[in-house]
């Protein structure tokens, strides 16, 4: 699976200076410099390069400064990296490529250095966004099968680790979540329902969803 790759990938950027988390906005690793604006890097995972790599690609470069294609070394040596026109098309299009080895080392095969496509500011807000509010980087890149782990998701279980004692009203749960309110009256997940007036109890959904995830003691303040 992609997720293989993650962490040999991951500890690769995090040398070169960025923080990393996985699965942010649909992108399989995201990457931040130190600094304000930020230096955006993504980086897409397959088990080998594809054309499908390179759309995803072509997909996330309005939202980045900078885009990495990755994937695992062919053993025989023939795989699409061994390919002059493909990284060709990569040099062109001004994406870099990571070959992954059997034993996890990370190679660069081709360093991203063409002009990127106009930027997508309001993408780019977003991904910047949910990044810095996620705590911590739970939910590894390259997978598509889990539910990924946003920052949205942990502060609603943080409401209904809260909830799990018994009823409260969303003013007593701003603590986890400055955006409390919010979260029980949308109520994405059928975790929450409304037993009176401005009190909140846990669903059965709710109780199932923290033995999936049992919830440390978390202090989660940051806005939807």
């Amino acid at each position: 699976m992609e997720t293989a790759l993650y962490l040999p990938i991951k500890t690769f950027l995090e040398k070169a200076g960025y923080a990393v988390k996985g699965e942010i906005g649909g992108c399989d690793l995201l990457g931040l410099s130190d600094g304000e604006p930020p230096l955006v890097v993504i980086c897409e995972l397959k088990l080998s390069f594809n054309l499908e790599l390179v759309l995803q690609a072509v997909d996330r470069a309005a939202a980045s400064d900078e885009v990495w294609l990755a994937a695992r070394i062919s053993a025989k040596g023939k795989g699409r990296e061994r390919d002059r026109r493909f990284r060709d098309l990569c040099r062109r299009l001004g994406f870099g490529m990571l070959g992954v080895s059997d034993l996890g080392t990370v190679d660069v095969l081709v360093s991203p250095c063409s002009p990127m496509p106009r930027k997508n500011p309001r993408r780019r807000s977003r991904l910047l966004s949910e990044h810095k509010r996620r705590q911590g980087d739970p939910t590894a890149g390259g997978g598509s099968r889990m539910p990924v782990m946003t920052a949205y998701r942990q502060r609603a279980l943080a409401c209904a680790a809260v909830l799990a004692a018994g009823p409260q009203r969303p003013k007593d749960l701003k603590t986890p979540a400055a955006d409390a309110a919010k979260i029980l009256q949308d109520n994405v997940y059928g975790w929450f329902e409304r037993i009176d007036r401005g009190v909140y109890a846990l669903t059965q959904t709710g109780r199932q969803a923290l033995e999936r995830w049992p919830q440390p003691s978390l202090a989660i303040t940051a806005g939807i």
